[in-house]
């Protein structure tokens, strides 16, 4: 288990390209690669941590949030929810930024777990906020992309 640095920068150029999906999520580099990948978010005092910000153009994301581990190998959304929440993100790869991002209040991924079971969750809250933070790195996309781009409507309610 190794701490590797988080890529940062927002013109980087892996933090904008699509993630390769994972062929073999029982693999031994995929199980490296997800120890690392706590390993390295733990060093960050970060919540969640996707591949690319390691370097690593593969469709894996770890979160940790009240001392839960959970680990998505090729998340997909399935299905999101109208109703919004804007909520003040920050993002490993752009130490110091914080965007107020407007995502679905509830969401439901498919995802392979890491024993490579396909699996189906429903997601509410900041777990929902923290899944879709980290598909969209897996999607080449950066929190300041999706704030330039958003069109945030003045009824959401902001969670702080």
């Amino acid at each position: 288990m190794s701490v590797i640095p988080i890529v940062t920068g927002a013109q980087t150029e892996v933090l904008h390209k699509k993630a390769q999906k994972v062929k073999d999520p029982n693999s031994l580099e995929i199980k490296q690669l997800i120890e690392d990948m706590f390993d390295s978010m733990h060093a960050a005092e970060g919540m969640g941590l996707a591949a690319p910000q390691i370097n690593r153009s593969v469709r894996v994301a770890v979160i940790e949030y009240e001392e839960k581990r959970s680990v998505y190998i090729n998340p997909t959304l399935t299905s999101l929810s109208k109703e919004k929440v804007l909520f003040e993100e920050g993002c490993l790869s752009l130490p110091g930024q914080f965007f107020w991002i407007e995502r679905s209040e509830q969401v439901t991924v498919r995802y392979q777990n890491e024993f490579g079971e396909d699996v189906k969750a429903k997601m509410s809250g900041i777990m929902a906020i923290a899944i879709q933070h980290e598909i969209d790195h897996l999607e080449g996309t950066l929190i300041i992309d999706r704030y330039k781009k958003q069109k945030i409507n003045p009824k959401t309610p902001v969670w702080r």
